[in-house]
């Protein structure tokens, strides 16, 4: 017997299978470098033959597999094949296998591809001399010389081990004992066997009464044959019944079913208008408060108004009794003058009299004064003067200064004339001032008039305004809070729908939107999901047709999913991800049957860009709506089509039928029709409020603008 061949694959430093062969039955050396595998090789004969590689640790075990580059190696193996011609193995075979087979959780052995234990195994090998405790076939460096040393009982045992000897001693110790345990079961069999002569006797007369009972129990038999069959045609006649009635109920449990579905849909509308009265609620309340704010100010304004007018009925009940007693003051002065004009006529013409002999005697007053003064100034120049000459020397003289004091005169009375024309000039001047001052005084009353009349009505019309922005402001508060509870449903919608999708999944969707928006790539079109809309009544058979190949991602060509991947490999990035690259997708086009009210495609239900029918057709195009099971089973075993029913059941071409109840409140496309609805109202809220925000600007900056403006008449005043 000798070692006629090794396999090796995965053990150590040999990844790939190796098959080392032929080897000699006499002498065989294995030479190669430093590192070419020759104590892996002698470990490999050690592993299987010797018992040093038992109960061996995890991390022992994980020492034995190969570590290198490229995918890792779960498990090993070390085959051994021997040469059994001379039938020194117990086993009439002249080629024997063993291998060992191990991992980082499991140790096998197999004989001749057969699974067995180790021990089967060592017994097998000790019977052919091989040793389990000493194994003298493995001569390690430094055995010989410790055999060489080892005292005879060491060889003695070492001699029996070789001659396989060892193995039937402990067979004989065994075969002892099993001696051993029969004897003691031969005396209980013994004793059994009398107990079972007690038996046989008691079982003898038991017979009789057994033959009796049995033919009554035939007997007994028989008549429940008989009622048990009549209650089989009894009972397969309510099964029949039973399964009308389950058609029946089929149909009945799908309006049901649509029936429960449509108050789904009215409970989230009710639910959705809830929220919007809450809002609505909420936004009247704000309003019902800034009324009862401006009620109080209407209140504290009508007070006022009030006390004013209180005020002025007491104001005018006093210009009342003042005007009537100026009245009567009046009526008594009319009285009074009435009297006096009749005295004044009465003594007129006397003071006209007396006024002109006044003036008679006044003149002649001055006329008698002033001879009495020349009368007095001849007598004293007569008397000033000695003779004719001084008197006329005086004379020349004053006249002379007479003269002079005429010019004087005459240019004071030159220069007073001209003042006197300056003066009426400046008078002429000051007339048109005054007059113009007095027209522009009139323009600029009539501006103030006019200004106070616009001041007035900005001043409403900033009122209005200020009105106008507390309900722009309400509404505004309103429009905010459906924006919030808008963004609250769409997280919801989206976190529903993430949670029918693998982690996995979602993490390979979510890598793909980052590599897409730092690289900017166009090309990207989003998940399948996102890319078609249908009916909702064939929301179901549409789901269950493509499963997770809603959320495959449409790019336009193959490139542009190896650039993704590329970057999502570079970035380690996580998650799973597949595309449909359109320029490599070329579904076969199919011929669907003409038969309308039993069988439609589903492709045809489906509303899509164009560019996506590729995709398309390569998700949906081989499938057909059915109306029930029947026919979708007819049509797929006919058509070679794969079909499905408005309820989920499919039909393959193959011929596997799958369906059951499916769930419509885990629809992913329902998920994410809410989600659109979702987004598309907050978009239309946004929008809104972006316009209230652009009307309460112009609103600020006008009342801002009336604000600052000074009162007009003092602006038109002060200008």
């Amino acid at each position: 017997m000798h070692i006629k061949q090794v396999i090796l694959h995965g053990f150590r430093s040999y990844r790939d299978q190796t098959v080392i062969e032929p080897f000699s039955p006499k002498n065989n050396v294995v030479v190669g470098r430093n590192g070419s595998g020759k104590s892996n090789f002698f470990y490999a004969i050690q592993f299987v033959l010797s018992d040093e590689f038992s109960h061996m640790r995890p991390e022992e075990r994980q020492q034995l597999l190969h570590e290198g580059t490229g995918p890792r190696v779960v498990s090993a193996y070390v085959e051994i094949i021997f040469d059994n011609s001379d039938n020194r193995i117990p086993i009439d075979r002249e080629e024997v296998s063993v291998r060992r087979v191990i991992g980082a959780k499991k140790d096998s052995y197999y004989l001749d591809k057969k699974h067995v234990t180790k021990s089967d195994v060592m017994n097998l090998l000790e019977s052919a001399g091989f040793s389990r405790s000493n194994p003298y076939y493995i001569v390690k460096q430094g055995k010989i010389n410790q055999l060489a040393l080892a005292p005879d009982s060491q060889r003695l045992k070492l001699l029996r081990e070789v001659a396989g000897t060892r193995v039937y001693d402990e067979r004989k110790e065994e075969s002892k004992t099993i001696l051993k345990d029969t004897e003691a079961k031969r005396e209980k069999i013994e004793e059994m066997l009398g107990y079972i002569e007690e038996r046989l006797a008691t079982l003898e007369e038991e017979k009789e009464e057994l033959r009796a009972y049995q033919n009554l129990d035939k007997m007994r038999r028989s008549l429940e044959y008989t009622i048990h069959d009549k209650e089989l045609r009894d009972t397969r006649s309510k099964l029949e019944q039973l399964e009308d009635a389950r058609k029946g109920s089929k149909e009945g449990s799908r309006e049901r079913n649509e029936k429960i579905a449509a108050a789904r849909s009215k409970i989230e509308s009710l639910e959705r208008e809830v929220k919007e009265l809450e809002v609505s609620l909420h936004t009247l309340q704000s309003e019902r408060q800034q009324l009862a704010e401006d009620d109080q100010e209407m209140i504290r304004q009508r007070a006022k108004l009030e006390f004013d007018v209180k005020d002025l009925e007491e104001s005018l009940v006093d210009d009342k009794k003042s005007k009537e007693s100026c009245q009567r003051e009046l009526t008594q002065l009319g009285k009074t003058v009435e009297k006096r004009q009749k005295e004044l006529g009465r003594l007129l013409p006397r003071y006209t009299r007396q006024k002109t002999e006044e003036e008679q005697l006044n003149t002649r007053l001055k006329a008698c004064e002033q001879r009495r003064s020349e009368l007095f100034a001849k007598q004293g120049r007569g008397q000033q003067f000695a003779n004719v000459d001084e008197r006329d020397v005086w004379i020349r003289r004053e006249a002379g200064s007479l003269s002079e004091s005429l010019e004087n005169k005459k240019r004071q009375l030159a220069q007073l004339h001209q003042d006197v024309e300056q003066s009426m000039a400046k008078v002429k001047r000051q007339e048109r001032d005054i007059k113009e001052r007095g027209e522009d005084l009139e323009q600029r009353r009539e501006a103030i008039d006019r200004a106070n009349r616009e001041h007035a009505q900005l001043k409403l019309r900033r009122d209005d305004l200020t009105n106008e922005r507390k309900e722009l402001w309400r509404r505004e508060a309103g429009i905010d809070q459906t924006i919030q509870n808008a963004r609250d449903e769409l997280a919801k919608c989206e976190r529903n729908l993430r949670g029918t999708i693998g982690k996995a999944v979602n993490r390979g969707l979510d890598s793909v939107k980052r590599v897409v928006e730092e690289k900017q790539m166009s090309g990207v079109y989003g998940p399948l999901l996102e890319n078609f809309t249908c009916e909702p009544r064939v929301f179901t058979a549409v789901e269950v047709t493509a499963g997770n190949r809603l959320f495959h991602v449409i790019v336009d060509n193959d490139r542009t999913a190896s650039q993704i991947l590329s970057i999502m490999n570079k970035q380690k990035l996580p998650g799973e991800v597949t595309f449909l690259p359109l320029n490599k997708l070329n579904p076969p086009r199919m011929e669907y049957p003409n038969a309308k009210n039993d069988a439609i495609p589903m492709v045809e239900q489906m509303k899509f860009n164009p560019m996506f029918q590729p995709a398309m057709r390569q998700v949906f195009g081989r499938t057909l709506i059915c109306r029930d099971i029947d026919r979708a089973s007819h049509f797929a075993k006919n058509s070679n089509h794969d079909c499905v029913t408005l309820d989920g059941d499919q039909v393959s071409h193959k011929g596997t039928l799958t369906g059951g109840y499916y769930d419509t409140r885990r629809s992913r496309l329902e998920m994410h029709r809410q989600m659109m609805e979702q987004r598309e109202r907050l978009e239309a809220a946004e929008n809104e409020r972006s316009q209230l925000r652009h009307q309460l600007d112009h609103i600020l900056s006008f009342t801002h603008a009336i604000s600052f403006l000074p009162y007009p008449s003092l602006l038109i005043l002060s200008g």
